[in-house]
């Protein structure tokens, strides 16, 4: 388990589903230099940042081959981790492919699963949130083929000119992916984060549980002690989370 404790004055923030390269380049442009300007609003404070899963809307991580645009916002978070900043990113299925990149090139340590930490003695349970609870059974079974050693192998001969156009076409298309049906609260009984959350606190007691992959911004209490929250987007909501001290909130950057 990672503990961070916070300096005086200092925060903790969280921010999930940027999406950039949806649903073409130059449309997404704006949303990345609106992103990158609160990555500059936060770093004077920021103790840590935690990016909770598709920044990007397709990612495959080449051996040789990065993938076209992203400049700015690969940019800003080199600069913000040479400065010292710590960065933890959690891959979403979006961009679950990535492997090394972040971790060689910027200094982020990059997390297929869901990790605990100890944030100022408060126990954060942190993921995307893809393929958790009991429902998702779509998207479970796409993502098993997704994972799986030979598909990927096979996807990396394709020429990268073939293979991004192809990705981003699906990601941009598929629902199963992009998760449109999603994008609605279902009331506490049928989220099925919030089922996950409640079976996890039958085995061990966490202050927060912090996910992405709704695309709604979320503050459900699920008991005394415990909160889950989702972060929303950076395509409608422009949303992130804030931990300040002892305690966590959502904000709007406008």
């Amino acid at each position: 388990m990672i503990s961070i404790t916070t300096s005086q004055y200092k925060k903790v923030y969280f921010a999930s589903d940027q999406h950039f390269g949806a649903p073409t380049a130059a449309a997404s442009l704006p949303r990345e230099k609106k992103f990158v300007a609160w990555l500059d609003s936060i770093k004077s404070d920021a103790e840590a940042i935690f990016l909770l899963g598709d920044l990007f809307d397709f990612w495959f991580e080449y051996k040789k081959v990065v993938p076209k645009g992203f400049t700015r916002v690969l940019g800003k978070l080199a600069e913000i981790s040479d400065s010292g900043i710590p960065i933890y990113f959690f891959v979403g299925n979006h961009d679950l492919w990535m492997k090394e990149y972040f971790q060689k090139e910027l200094n982020i340590p990059v997390y297929h699963k869901p990790q605990v930490f100890l944030i100022n003695n408060k126990t954060f349970f942190i993921g995307h949130g893809d393929g958790l609870g009991p429902e998702d059974f779509g998207y479970k079974r796409m993502k098993k083929v997704f994972t799986f050693p030979l598909f990927q192998w096979l996807f990396r001969w394709l020429h990268p000119d073939l293979g991004v156009k192809l990705g981003q076409y699906m990601s941009v298309k598929n629902k199963l992916i992009s998760g449109e049906e999603d994008a609605k609260f279902l009331g506490d009984e049928k989220e099925w984060l919030v089922q996950y959350c409640k079976k996890k606190l039958q085995e061990h007691q966490y202050d927060y549980f912090v996910f992405g992959h709704r695309h709604l911004p979320l503050e459900i209490k699920l008991n005394e002690n415990s909160t889950y929250f989702n972060l929303g987007d950076w395509i409608q909501y422009f949303t992130f989370g804030v931990f300040e001290e002892s305690r966590f909130s959502l904000k709007n950057f406008n």
